[in-house]
């Protein structure tokens, strides 16, 4: 019965079709269980029976939901064929499909980019513009595909068409949009990148190379020519000519700001708000006076403060230490964090035992709720710059396994075709 619905699909006869549901009405029911390679609506889909397609979905509409051995949905495989019509129909039935991706992570919007259906994708994006917006395993945006498959009309309509596009957007080999254009020598979308859109023309890829740098490194002819006097036009120069900060600038400010902070540690250590006692008629001579008067104040002070001083204490210990493991980004990054937390920590040592206890001492209570609201924003702006940098430490810690991986895989697929080569079983 499988065999002959197959064949029905091959033909796209409708006829076959309901003939075969007549004699067993579950037919289709059946492709939704995933035993089967692929279902008809795949078959029909990619050959373009477009009245075969319209049956089914009438009959089973959830068959649009289904994906073959290569994950793709039979969305997939009518705009890898152009196939208009059936494209309406699927995403009239099933538009999320829009977004799903197959085993190469691609997803109908990508397929319609490097098979040049820009018919197609014009109605994709009108269904469903958010899946333009969803990258590849390879960490590729659609305008990547554009530009990898040289594909400038779709890469014009993208830019024109879709919004919050991020043209400045870098794959897993740091190259945005614009390097790829000038490695792969696309005078056109250099042009229209650098003159029609807001592109970083100075953008530096993992190898520290500007676009710029890379026209230099191409053999000059009439193309290089047009490339670097667009991009010169544009404000393109060398990477050695842009004034990025370097790990050590990076770590000669966060000894200055620790050596400040600690300081000024020490001195509200020494000298408490609020001052010492200076007799001992009644007190202890150097004793803390907010100590006596308001004791969870000054106990949440001395915590704070302590922590705020420990902590720039420590960065300067590990900066002066000279280990080689802290000369590397990664500990520079940890270093960082320290420099929050110290930061934070005399920020609400004054905000929450100096400011609020003499405000609460004093009765003052809409300063005390503006001090308050003050607080929460700087508690508030502190952990979104903790948790974006935690992604994006993240990020790259998944990017380096998945490299490893690949390196491991493919080092293992080399050695097996050494082995086969050399007859070893």
């Amino acid at each position: 019965m499988e065999r002959r619905i197959y064949e029905a699909a091959v033909e796209g006869s409708v006829i076959c079709l309901l003939n075969l549901l007549q004699e067993d009405p579950l037919i289709l029911d059946r492709f939704m269980a995933g035993c089967y390679a692929e279902t008809p609506l795949h078959i029909a889909s990619m050959l373009g029976h477009l009245d075969f397609v319209q049956e089914i979905l009438h009959r089973k509409p959830e068959l649009a939901g289904e994906l073959d051995s290569r994950k793709s949905s039979a969305l997939h495989l009518a705009t890898a064929k152009g196939c208009l019509d059936i494209v309406k129909k699927l995403v009239s039935v099933n538009p999320e499909m829009c977004s799903v991706c197959d085993r190469d992570g691609k997803n109908p919007l990508h397929i319609a980019v490097y098979k040049d259906h820009v018919h197609v994708l014009r109605e994709l994006v009108q269904v469903k513009p958010e899946a333009a917006r969803k990258l590849t395993d390879r960490g590729e945006t659609i305008l990547h595909v554009c530009v990898n498959y040289s594909q400038l009309e779709a890469l014009k309509f993208l830019v024109e068409t879709v919004s919050d596009l991020d043209v400045d957007s870098k794959d897993e080999d740091g190259n945005t949009i614009l390097h790829l254009a000038v490695i792969d020598k696309q005078v056109e979308a250099i042009k229209f990148l650098t003159a029609s859109t807001t592109i970083d023309v100075n953008a530096v890829n993992a190898n520290g190379f500007t676009g710029f740098d890379i026209s230099a490194q191409s053999k000059r002819d009439i193309k290089d020519w047009e490339i670097a006097e667009s991009l010169r036009l544009a404000g393109a120069i060398s990477a050695k000519h842009i004034a990025l900060p370097t790990a050590e600038e990076k770590r000669s400010a966060l000894m200055v700001a620790a050596s400040l902070i600690a300081t000024m540690a020490f001195q509200a250590g020494v000298n408490p708000p609020g001052g010492v006692w200076q007799d001992d008629n009644g007190h202890n001579a150097g004793s803390a006076i907010m100590a006596q008067n308001s004791p969870y104040f000054y106990n949440t002070f001395f915590v704070l403060n302590s922590i705020g001083f420990v902590a720039s204490l420590s960065i300067i210990l590990l900066i002066i230490s000279g280990l080689p493991w802290f000369k590397r980004k990664f500990f520079t990054w940890i270093l960082m964090v320290v420099m929050w937390i110290a930061i934070t920590a005399m920020a609400l040592a004054y905000m929450f035992c100096v400011g609020l206890a003499h405000l609460i001492a004093t009765g003052n209570i809409p300063a005390l709720y503006g001090a308050g609201v003050v607080l929460l924003v700087w508690i508030g702006l502190m952990l979104i710059l903790l948790f974006g940098h935690i992604i994006r430490l993240i990020r790259k810690m998944i990017k380096c396994f998945i490299k490893l991986v690949k390196r491991r895989t493919g080092s293992s697929g080399s050695n097996g075709h050494h082995d086969e080569a050399n007859g070893v079983v």
